[in-house]
């Protein structure tokens, strides 16, 4: 596989690397916060080092605010828990009833989840309505996420995008976190003639269809299935409840593979089988269609090892990927270019180092979930990567962590600096956030603290 994994790397090694990314996380942080004018919508991603708003669907705020907890979790400095708190209580609520979007769990897990997890944990005061405030907003978000549901043939369904009733993402497996915190907390949705609906249930039938219709096995589906490819987005004719094809909408064609598309299986997949080993797991019934919880926990293994070995496989030598496998201009890249690290500044085609975090905090979770320290060693290969240059951003100047970031190719909003061909230099909300996020797991490891999980919250 082009993957180098460094199989001599341990946490323990790279924990001054990460305590010096939240130093300079820290710098960014509160570089946003002293900057950032909240009348100009949510930070998305950066220009010219500073940090923009892109107004297409507001999923990003909770990595803002996220990010700041995060950092108080890494650094125990109340400063940036004062941030994650008050921003979360001044600019969140909107997100909790947000009913146009497929992004619950990365706006209010990341912020109003965690911190009801630092304070099950202990690592803040215990006051019982800040508790009992969190948890209303955490399940009022499970419900409405579950809200957003498409039925088909079989009588399953799942969550639709915001791009309307036909459209599964398979970003949104990571979102669904939303629905196991609300069921853990014993919440229902309730629907028509007060219908008690169960949200573990819509959980399972989303990501059984995500395993489905968005991820490839090598079984013969297409002219171009090859085990491991995703697709982005899957269309359903809302009339009947049919798959009818393939698309994308943030990489290049249906019939190649968005990497961050990717990674957001990875680590959906992986998080949701922790889920299904250590959360409460229901009735019987929330897995009848997927045939019980023993098939469910199958299914979602070969979905995320799939996944995993085919970005193993298709990352460059250091573990990050190029933004789409199937990019047009790759073959004008040096003949086996992905045995060597990746090179932002080529002049072909971006690499996505937030595809790369993501799919690492995925591969540390399923190495440990499977036992397989290959996916470790890669977590931590790509995670050493991610902590140095040209990745990590050491100019105080530049608002974000991590460089090299890629937003939506195909609509051309990602910035260009001049005297280059294609985007490099920038960094993005949700991958300055899920470095901040993986190396916390790491860094917890290294300290013998407590394993991170996105249920802990409700523990």
């Amino acid at each position: 596989m082009p993957i180098k994994i460094d199989s001599d790397i341990t946490p323990q090694k790279l924990a001054p690397k990460i305590e010096r990314m939240f130093y300079l996380s820290g710098e960014k942080i509160l570089s946003i916060e002293k900057n950032w004018k909240p009348e100009q919508g949510t930070p998305v991603f950066t220009v010219k080092g500073k940090y923009t708003s892109r107004g297409w669907t507001e999923w990003t705020q909770g990595f803002q605010y996220g990010s700041a907890v995060l950092q108080y979790d890494a650094t125990g400095d109340d400063v940036f828990l004062e941030i994650g708190r008050r921003g979360t209580v001044e600019r969140m609520a909107s997100h909790v009833s947000h009913v146009g979007v497929h992004d619950h769990g990365f706006n209010n897990v990341s912020t109003y989840g965690n911190l009801l997890r630092l304070m099950r944990e202990g690592k803040i005061p215990h006051h019982e309505e800040e508790k009992n405030f969190y948890e209303i907003a955490l399940k009022v978000s499970g419900a409405v996420q579950a809200s957003r549901w498409t039925k088909l043939a079989d009588g399953t369904g799942f969550i639709h995008s915001f791009n309307g009733p036909h459209s599964l993402f398979v970003d949104t497996i990571r979102s669904c976190r939303a629905l196991a915190v609300a069921h853990q907390l014993g919440h229902v949705l309730m629907g028509e003639q007060d219908a008690r609906l169960s949200l573990l249930q819509r959980l399972v039938e989303h990501c059984v269809n995500t395993a489905r219709y968005s991820i490839y096995y090598g079984e013969g589906r297409d002219a171009y299935d090859v085990r491991g490819r995703t697709a982005h987005e899957a269309v359903f004719n809302t009339a009947s409840g049919v798959f009818r094809c393939p698309n994308s909408q943030q990489g290049y064609s249906p019939f190649s593979t968005w990497t961050r598309g990717l990674a957001w299986a990875i680590c959906g997949f992986a998080e949701q089988l922790e889920f299904l080993r250590d959360g409460k797991c229901g009735s019987g019934s929330d897995f009848k269609s997927a045939g019980g919880l023993d098939k469910c926990r199958q299914l979602f293994t070969k979905a995320a090892t799939a996944a995993a070995d085919f970005y193993l496989a298709g990352s460059c030598a250091d573990g990050i990927p190029m933004w789409d496998t199937g990019a047009p201009n790759l073959h004008r890249l040096p003949r086996n270019y992905s045995n060597k690290p990746a090179n932002p500044y080529n002049e072909h085609e971006p690499v996505d180092s937030s595809a790369a975090v993501i799919a690492a905090q995925g591969l540390w979770r399923m190495g440990g979930l499977l036992l397989k320290s290959r996916y470790r060693q890669a977590a931590l290969t790509i995670l050493k990567a991610a902590l140095n240059e040209p990745y990590l951003s050491t100019d105080a100047r530049h608002q974000g962590l991590l460089l090299h970031s890629v937003y939506h190719r195909p609509n051309g909003w990602d910035y260009i600096a001049p005297g280059q061909s294609v985007p490099n230099g920038e960094s993005s909300m949700w991958g300055d956030y899920h470095l901040r996020e993986l190396a916390l797991l790491v860094l917890r490891e290294a300290r013998g603290e407590h394993y991170l999980t996105f249920f802990d919250s409700t523990k």
